[in-house]
């Protein structure tokens, strides 16, 4: 009998890790995609594509609305509450103007999601900040090789990386 009520604790408890673990690989999940999403409206204003920005644009806002709030703490859901309205309507500008516009809303969107990323302390992967200072903004890469965004094939190089976000292991 002992050996059966063993069994069943363990088994319960076993559980238990199993759905806490799957909730911290969600909500890292998510904010990867949503960083993986950022990361290809930033190549497509690199490369002065801005349809594909446009597609892009859409696919993060899909992104940020996944992610899942309410499998984090309390002090990161007042991060990400604070800045997912800011984030979304970025976005959608991008999803709907033409190049130069994107890449003045893309300024905002950079600004706010690096603050997201440092606050939260989440990243599965190392996020370069990076500033051009012709248009003095930043932009997030996931290389430190710089591609600017903001001038495209016009000034490609241009810019520096400022800042670098380890990969956090929880």
């Amino acid at each position: 009998m002992k050996n059966i009520k063993f069994l069943f604790v363990a088994i319960a408890l076993l559980l238990v890790f199993t759905q806490i673990k799957a909730q911290n690989v969600t909500v890292s999940t998510a904010l990867n995609n949503v960083l993986s999403a950022y990361y290809g409206v930033k190549n497509s204003l690199v490369t002065d594509k801005a349809v594909f920005a446009q597609s892009k644009a859409k696919e993060l806002i899909v992104a940020i609305n996944a992610v899942p709030v309410g499998e984090m703490n309390v002090g990161q859901q007042k991060i990400w509450a604070s800045h997912t309205d800011k984030l979304l309507s970025d976005s959608k500008h991008i999803s709907e103007s033409t190049l130069e516009n994107q890449r003045d809303y893309f300024t905002t969107l950079s600004k706010n999601l690096f603050e997201v990323f440092k606050g939260l302390k989440m990243n599965s992967t190392e996020i370069y900040q990076q500033y051009c200072p012709m248009k003095n903004a930043t932009w997030l890469s996931e290389t430190q090789i710089i591609k600017n965004p903001y001038y495209g094939k016009q000034m490609l190089s241009c810019g520096k990386t400022t800042e670098t976000l380890a990969v956090e292991t929880k």
